[in-house]
Parts: C-alpha cells; structure tokens; sequence
C-alpha cells in the first residue's frame, strides 16, 4: 500500500488558498491538485506492507506525543525542480519554528523506516502541491503570485496523519486519499 505521513491544513487555511487561486487557475493549463488533498508530505512510503500498518500506529502515536505543537502558515511559492523548467508548482511554509517542523518530519521518517516500510524521496522541503504540468515550463510568474499572497491565515499543527494513497481511484483517475489514522501533538 502506498501511504504518507503528513500534516493537513485545516478548512479555513485551505478555502482561503482556494479562493486566491480560484479566480487565476484559468490562466494555465496546469493539472490542479483538488484542495481537498492538499497536505505537507512528512514521509512517504511507496509500500507499506500491511502486517505494518499497526506497528506503525503505534510508531506514529509515540513520535508524535514527543513533538509539541507550532504555529504555521502558507507563505511564498517554488517550483521543483525550479522555476524555469517546473514540473510542478507549489505553495511554501512559514512555521513559528522550522526546527519543530523538521523534527515532525523526521520523527515522521523513522517511525515509516522502524515499521519496515522504505522512505521515498530527497531532504524533506516542506510544500504543499498545487499543481502539476504535462512537461518542463517557466512558472516564474506564478512563483511570484505566490510570494504576493501575505495575508494567509495561521494555524496551529496538533496532529499528524498517516494517508493510504489508492492511485487511479479518485476523480479523473487522480489518487484519492484514505485517513488511516491521526496522531495528537503534545
């Protein structure tokens, strides 16, 4: 099973990210990640076994009961692998504390790796996903939109969730994600 650790902004924080957006998503062809999905990817796991999923539980509820909570909001934009030649098109992440953050996503990391699931991806360079582009692109207009957008509502971080994602199953053959579990910060 393919499944990530992340942190998931509340409703308020993604309807005003939506809104933004809403009325300038006609200016590009890009494919739209559904607000409804975005997330901070902790760690991801490409498989999971599932004789794991309760060690990994129980790994998750741990670390997190070890991590306080922090304040966070959207803030700026990028692009991967850079603006000139995106493939994909992200918001960033201003945290009251990055060293907190990153503490979630490692601990995130190993709880993945000590339930003997392998950790995907590079450093962890928290983002959430907006949209996707068919092949390379200039996004450095929209990197500069989203730098332009200050006002984005704070949230606390209380929680982490563990998110089986069942590709192809979702709307237009997109992923859609599961809940599997949520875990409470101290």
């Amino acid at each position: 099973m393919r499944a990530f650790v992340a942190v998931v902004p509340p409703a308020e924080v993604v309807e005003h990210l939506d809104a933004f957006l809403d009325v300038r998503r006609e200016a590009a062809a890009f494919r739209w990640s559904t607000p409804e999905q975005w997330h901070v990817t902790l760690a991801f796991a490409a498989s999971v076994p599932e004789r794991s999923l309760d060690e990994l539980d129980d790994l998750l509820a741990e670390a997190a009961a070890r991590r306080v909570s922090f304040g966070m909001r959207v803030a700026g934009g990028g692009a991967f692998p850079h603006p000139d030649a995106a493939r994909v098109l992200w918001a960033g992440l201003e945290p009251d504390d990055d060293a907190a953050l990153d503490q979630l996503a490692t601990a995130a990391r190993a709880a993945v790796s000590r339930a003997g699931a392998r950790v995907d991806g590079q450093r962890f360079h928290p983002h959430l996903t907006l949209a996707r582009l068919g092949r390379p692109a200039n996004v450095t207009s929209w990197v500069r939109l989203l730098d332009a957008y200050a006002d984005a509502p704070r949230w606390q971080v209380t929680e982490l969730a563990l998110v089986a994602s069942h590709l192809g199953e979702g709307p237009r053959r997109r992923p859609r994600h599961e809940v599997l579990g949520t875990y409470a910060l101290a």
